[in-house]
């Protein structure tokens, strides 16, 4: 009977120490939540986490140590298309106490330093690159400190506008190619005039670009809103540096030239919003789509009556 006891003492232990352990981390092939009080003992461990899913997120309670986040799609790529695949990281409000690099073979890159973090940066890198390495701060009380981000795998070359995924200008104009593949690719094309720039607030960097839609060709979520039957508008998020580049086209100020030209605008959807990719006066388009038309290099159909 002792003998009996003594198992299911030893049973019961078990089993809280594997519970202790299962309410340190729980993860699923998206999205991964972990505490860095597993490392307490050991503040220079590094934890392995791998992550399956086209967009997930990510929260490191009392950062310690550090965590080698490895991103892949969650289908069978085919040959070489991982080395075309990028990861975009959004972080949390409330993220302090890491900063995240991107890792390979021991050499790292800065991706998003702690103040970049707090002021809501998104970054971008290749996969090609490495992984994400996010290495927590020398801090005597971890009890407030957090890390935490939202990701999403992109494909494609070209960076978003605003996403340092190059450093390749973001304000620079698209090729043709570009733009004509952009409208095949790009997760919104819409056709519509600018009503005004406004500053972001909280990111220096940043600038929204006020668009009054005439027609909607294509979006990925609903980033453009109805206002009646057939007006839409929506709000493009630009480097400030190209917003003042739109600005100084006038000498009225954007004010009195916003509405006067349409534009076609093309772009990714990140995080819920709509970022700038490639863009061009829409009279100019027209001429550059027939031309491509005619010459049969036009990579899809879009319908400009």
């Amino acid at each position: 009977m002792m003998r009996m006891r003594k198992r299911m003492i030893c049973a019961l232990l078990v089993a809280c120490l594997c519970a202790s352990a299962v309410a340190q981390y729980s993860s699923d092939q998206c999205s991964w939540r972990g505490s860095g009080l597993t490392h307490e003992a050991h503040a220079r461990d590094v934890e392995q986490v791998y992550l399956r899913c086209s967009e997930g997120s990510l929260e490191w309670l009392y950062p310690t140590g550090a965590i080698i986040v490895n991103l892949r799609p969650n289908t069978f790529p085919e040959a070489g298309a991982e080395t075309r695949l990028s990861a975009c990281v959004k972080p949390r409000a409330d993220t302090r106490g890491a900063s995240m690099y991107v890792e390979r073979a021991g050499v790292m890159r800065m991706l998003l330093s702690e103040e970049e973090q707090a002021a809501g940066r998104v970054r971008c890198f290749s996969l090609n690159e490495g992984a994400l390495f996010v290495q927590a701060s020398t801090h005597t009380d971890i009890s407030k400190r957090v890390t935490a981000f939202q990701y999403e795998l992109i494909r494609g070359e070209r960076a978003t506008a605003g996403e340092t995924l190059s450093t390749t200008d973001p304000c620079t104009p698209c090729t043709d190619d570009e733009i004509l593949m952009a409208v095949c690719t790009s997760d919104f094309v819409v056709r519509g005039s600018i009503e005004s720039v406004v500053e972001d607030g909280d990111d220096e960097q940043q600038a929204s670009v006020l668009v009054s839609v005439s027609r909607l060709y294509r979006q990925k979520r609903r980033v453009f809103e109805g206002r009646g039957r057939s007006r839409w508008s929506g709000r493009v998020r630009v480097p400030r540096r190209c917003a003042i580049q739109v600005e100084q086209r006038s000498d009225s100020g954007v004010g009195q030239w916003a509405g006067l030209e349409e534009f076609l605008f093309t772009g990714a959807v990140r995080f819920g919003e709509a970022r700038l990719g490639c863009a061009l006066q829409y009279r100019d388009f027209l001429l550059m789509y027939q031309a491509a038309v005619e010459s049969g290099r036009n990579p899809c159909h879009m319908d400009v009556n």
